[in-house]
């Protein structure tokens, strides 16, 4: 984590992007020892669980992060005015328009995006780098990319970090409530098993895209 201080002493402004799951509080809590004025964008697609929200503002408080929930420029109800469901319809373009644009225009004037990004989650994620640009020229940094998950079981174990609270019901991967159910797979070592079940899609492209 010490690439965090070299970042900055250079003048580059760094954020990271968390999605409040259990394996999030392993970054979360080393960034709360090392500077807690780092941003921390939460996407709020206004698909997210209630569990989820409680879960981020109670975490934040907890270690004095400074959390910001991003959210998309169309209303939950002008998503939903259609025929169908986008998220049914085409989970993609969903994605797109909740996550990957709004992103895109929130880190407008940063230069490193700091996740929590392992390769041991889905094969995608296993030809990522430690340090990577994107193609906005944004320079990527996973500092957990080579922690596995008994290595964040342990590490939250030694700091008694909490469990999202849906974890206990099985849902190991917790995103969008449509796309997102339980883990029942018990031969997969694809953690992310539990997200856009009955699809071809691993990511919602945030980690591809951008």
């Amino acid at each position: 984590m010490s690439e965090i201080a070299r970042f900055e002493a250079k003048g580059l402004k760094v954020f990271m992007t968390s999605s409040f799951q259990t394996q999030s509080m392993v970054l979360l809590h080393l960034i709360s020892k090392i500077n807690r004025d780092i941003p921390i964008f939460m996407l709020d697609t206004g698909f997210l669980f209630p569990e989820t929200h409680l879960f981020a503002e109670e975490v934040a408080r907890t270690l004095k992060l400074n959390l910001i929930k991003v959210k998309p420029n169309h209303t939950y109800k002008e998503l939903m005015a259609g025929s169908k469901f986008l998220y049914a319809e085409n989970s993609d373009l969903c994605c797109m328009r909740n996550k990957v644009e709004p992103l895109r225009e929130t880190y407008k004037g940063y230069n490193v995006w700091l996740s929590g990004v392992r390769a041991d989650q889905s094969n995608i994620r296993a030809g990522k780098k430690r340090i990577e640009e994107n193609s906005d020229g944004i320079i990527r940094y996973h500092p957990l990319l080579n922690w596995d998950s008994k290595s964040i079981y342990l590490y939250r174990k030694q700091f008694e970090l909490p469990e999202h609270p849906l974890e206990k019901d099985g849902f190991l991967s917790v995103g969008c409530m449509p796309c997102t159910s339980k883990y029942v797979d018990d031969f997969s070592t694809e953690l992310r098993k539990g997200r856009w079940s009955g699809q071809n899609k691993q990511e919602c492209g945030l980690h591809t895209h951008l």
